[in-house]
Formats: C-alpha cells, sequence, structure tokens
C-alpha cells in the first residue's frame, strides 16, 4: 500500500484523522509545498512476556531483616 501525502495546512486540519488511520497501520506522509517533511507511521508494541520469579537464587533476605536497628545507627538518623 502507497503512503498518503498529506500537505501540511491539511494534516494541521486533519490531525486526529490522520493519526487514526496511521494507527491503524497506514504510512502518512506530511509535505510542505510538495517536499516531503514527516512521515506519520503508527508505533510497534513490544509485548514482551513476563515470566514470574527469576530471583530465587539471587536474593537472601536475612531471619532478622525487620528486627529493631542498634542505638548506634538510629542515632545516626537523629532517632
Amino acid at each position: 500500500m502507497p503512503p498518503v501525502v498529506s500537505n501540511l495546512y491539511e494534516a494541521k486540519t486533519n490531525l486526529s484523522q490522520l493519526v487514526d488511520r496511521a494507527a491503524a497501520g497506514e504510512e502518512i506522509i506530511i509535505a510542505k509545498n510538495g517536499v516531503p517533511l514527516a512521515r506519520l507511521v503508527p508505533l510497534e508494541t513490544q509485548s514482551v512476556r513476563r515470566t514470574p520469579g527469576g530471583w530465587e537464587h539471587g536474593v537472601e533476605i536475612a531471619d532478622d531483616f525487620d528486627a529493631p536497628l542498634p542505638p548506634d545507627v538510629l542515632a545516626a538518623f537523629g532517632a
């Protein structure tokens, strides 16, 4: 499918429709005085399938991770 060429004035007037057409897969060329200046194309969607987990052996949480801080550390925070 050849790209649609739209004059800059027409593109400003019909921007919403041109964006809809580009999102649907059309390539829109915006020209000024017949000279192509810009191309309006749909964004590529990157759908990466995520899998849960992966940190099972990379993170270790100490048994006392939620224990109160020692007094000298608390004093450093002004507590």
